[in-house]
Parts: C-alpha cells; sequence; structure tokens
C-alpha cells in the first residue's frame, strides 16, 4: 500500500504521464478495494447524537449572548464569553454577518441584525395565542384605560407577543412587540413563574442572573421564590417601579387545564395613575379577563381533542 503510494506521489513529480499512470494505479487500487475511503461523519459533535450540530448551536448561541447584552461586544469579548478560539468565533460572526442576522458596530463591534426583527415580527404574528387573546386585550385596555401587554416565556425572559395602547392617551409605555424583559422585574414574568411545576421554577431561577434595574428590583432567588408564593396566594402579581421607576404594572397568568400559566397578560402605567390603592381593583380586572382568556383557550382545545380522539377512533377502511 505505501508503496503503491510512494510511486503515485514520484509519478507526479517526474511528468505528466507518469503522474497519469500514478493516478490510473490508484484509481484501479480503490475500485478493487484495497484503498479505503474514509467514512462520511454524520454529525459534528462528538457525543454522537444525530440531532445535535455543533457549529449551529454554536451560532445560536452567539445570537443569545448578543441578544441579552446590553451593549454591542466586540470579537475579544465574544471569544472570552463562549470559551472559543478566535478562528472559529471569526467564522462564525462572518456567517451571521453576511445574512445580516448580526452587524458591524462601530469599532468592530457586533450587534443583533434588522433581519431578525423582522424575523421576530412574523414569528409573533404565527403564535396562536395572540389572535385569541387580541380581542380581550383590546376591552381591557378600554375599560381601564391603560396599555395591555401579553407576554410568554422563553428561558429566564418573557417576550412580549402583543401589546394594546389605549385610545387618546398621549403618554404611551415605551415596550414593544418581539422584545423581552426578565422574569424577576416584570409582573408577566412573575405571574407566569407563579404557576408552573415548583421543578421548572427551580431550574428557571437558577439560571438567572440578577440585575437591579431600580432600588426596588428583586436581587435574589430567595426574594423572587417569596414573591412568588405571595403571587399564588392572591392570584396576580405586580411590578412595583422594578423595571422602570415611574411604571407599574399588573399581571395574572393564562392557566392550561393543568392550571399551569401558558403566558399572561398585564395592564401598564404611570405610578401615579396606577397608584397603590388603586392596584386591588386593577388586579380585579386583570384576573377576570387572563380567567376568561383561559377558559375560552381550555374549551377550545378540549373540542379540539374530541375531535382527534374521533378522527383516531374511526374504523380503517376494508382493503
Amino acid at each position: 500500500m505505501k508503496a503503491n503510494l510512494v510511486q503515485a506521489a514520484v509519478g507526479r513529480v517526474h511528468g505528466k504521464s507518469n503522474a497519469a499512470h500514478g493516478g490510473a494505479r490508484l484509481r484501479n487500487i480503490a475500485a478493487k478495494g484495497r484503498l479505503a475511503t474514509p467514512p462520511v461523519a454524520e454529525c459534528d459533535d462528538a457525543s454522537g447524537d444525530p440531532y445535535k450540530l455543533q457549529g449551529l448551536d454554536r451560532i445560536v448561541s452567539i445570537l443569545d449572548l448578543l441578544g441579552t447584552s446590553d451593549r454591542c461586544l466586540t470579537l475579544a469579548e465574544i471569544c472570552q464569553r463562549m470559551d472559543l478560539r478566535k478562528s472559529t468565533a471569526h467564522r462564525a460572526l462572518m456567517a451571521l454577518e453576511r445574512t445580516g442576522l448580526i452587524e458591524r458596530a462601530p469599532a468592530s463591534r457586533y450587534r443583533l441584525g434588522l433581519k431578525l426583527y423582522d424575523m421576530g415580527s412574523r414569528a409573533v404574528e404565527q403564535i396562536d395565542l395572540r389572535s385569541w387573546v387580541h380581542p380581550y386585550l383590546r376591552k381591557l385596555a378600554l375599560r381601564l384605560g391603560e396599555t395591555v401587554h401579553l407576554g410568554v416565556l422563553h428561558k429566564t425572559r418573557v417576550v412580549y407577543i402583543d401589546k394594546v395602547e389605549p385610545i387618546n392617551r398621549r403618554v404611551c409605555i415605551s415596550s414593544r412587540t418581539g422584545t423581552s424583559n426578565p422574569v424577576y422585574s416584570t409582573s408577566l414574568g412573575k405571574s407566569i413563574l407563579a404557576f408552573l411545576p415548583p421543578e421548572q421554577v427551580a431550574d428557571i431561577i437558577s439560571h438567572i442572573h440578577f440585575v437591579p434595574f431600580t432600588t426596588k428590583t428583586l436581587n435574589s432567588g430567595d426574594e423572587l421564590i417569596g414573591a412568588l408564593e405571595r403571587i399564588r396566594r392572591r392570584g396576580y402579581a405586580i411590578d412595583d417601579e422594578e423595571m422602570e421607576i415611574g411604571t407599574r404594572c399588573v399581571g395574572a397568568p393564562i392557566l392550561d387545564a393543568d392550571q399551569h400559566a401558558i403566558g399572561a397578560l398585564s395592564v401598564s402605567g404611570s405610578a401615579l395613575r396606577l397608584a397603590a390603592h388603586c392596584v386591588p381593583g386593577i388586579a380585579e380586572h386583570v384576573v377576570r379577563c387572563a380567567q376568561d382568556v383561559s377558559a375560552a383557550l381550555n374549551v377550545h382545545r378540549a373540542k379540539e381533542n374530541r375531535h382527534r380522539g374521533a378522527i383516531d377512533s374511526w374504523p380503517a377502511t376494508p382493503s
């Protein structure tokens, strides 16, 4: 085998005829099965998981990192935070920049690209929960004269998937659909956490990096756990200027048939208009709206399940 390969190499050095002869010899050997072709790996992950793509996972992790950072990041910072070699991170960043998923900011820093905003907006529009809840949000905003949000959980953050502004309100809340905030500093996030299975809550809290946005922001897992216990007892959550001074929010969970939160809705407004003594009355409307949404969704899903069960139980067509 080694002799054949050496002869082929010598043939390439000494001229075209020898090169052709050496190449033909190698092809003949391969055709006889004496030169094995290395097998193509089905996945590039050492774990052997055929559904885990290391390159794709790395790309998603970079997007997550840029999305959770409060500023643009340099190549060196991305390498340090993700424990990547410079060449590996650079290739990933070039691929992301070429597709428009990230953009290069001044001083060779990187940020998320506007293409992600467009994709995120379309993803939000495709979420079935939004279409179901929107009419309820409009009624609640009209009744209370304040901004109303719908949010769902994503890892340790709550994503705003719908928003209804009150009519003739000059000063509006600055939130946008498709954006997110930490679960521990929002009424939406806390009301969802309060009505999830304990093991899921514990896992989420273990991944939270607590950052104080104001002097009223919860600063630890113990404080958050205590707040969740109070929320479960009264049925709603309050963001008491924890995300932004001057803004107060009241949120309640949307529950499935097992009484687990699948989302939440909230009312947000000026802390002067949503004064502390007004919160219980506002919360009553918010909780009732969330209960109505939950009931309608669960009835719809029960009908779908019965219909699906009826189809599955139909006898097979005789052959």
